[in-house]
């Protein structure tokens, strides 16, 4: 698998960062849109909620969204060597998948990172922008599908 590029990975999440629960609410926001079946595997308390605005301003949901920016922070930061963060994403795979996540989705809740980091960035958010993160993301999920292993 080629390496995304790092420059390129790194000054676009930069602006991203800058306010990562904003922007993780508007990746959430958008995979509710586009897979509505997932928000029955968000429940806190075994609490059902009954619209996605309702999921998105619970503070449980919102420190999910930290978690999540938190994983992709890791992922910019070790981008040159991913394999180091490989055991942690085997065990985040297997953290999702116990909990009802089917692998597949995973494809779109990177369709929703990159809705995002177009709506972050703007014109910014170029043809080669969109490959280096399409790569990272791959490699990120191909990490966290070993927590699927064994199915």
């Amino acid at each position: 698998m080629e390496r995304p590029e790092p420059e390129l990975i790194r000054q676009s999440w930069q602006a991203v960062s800058r306010s990562p629960l904003e922007h993780g609410t508007v990746l959430f926001t958008r995979l509710f849109d586009l897979e509505p079946d997932l928000l029955p595997l968000f429940q806190y308390n075994c609490r059902q909620y009954s619209s996605p605005e309702d999921c998105l301003s619970s503070p449980e949901f919102l420190d999910h969204i930290r978690k999540v920016m938190l994983v992709i922070d890791a992922a910019v930061t070790n981008v040159e060597d991913l394999s180091s963060l490989e055991e942690y994403l085997a065990g985040l795979g297997r953290k999702h998948r116990a909990v009802g996540v089917k692998l597949s989705s995973f494809s779109t809740v990177g369709e929703a990172l990159l809705y995002m980091l177009e709506k972050c960035l703007g014109p910014a958010f170029t043809p080669a922008v969109r490959a280096a993160w399409r790569q990272l993301y791959g490699a990120v999920v191909q990490a966290m599908s070993r927590g699927w292993d064994g199915e």
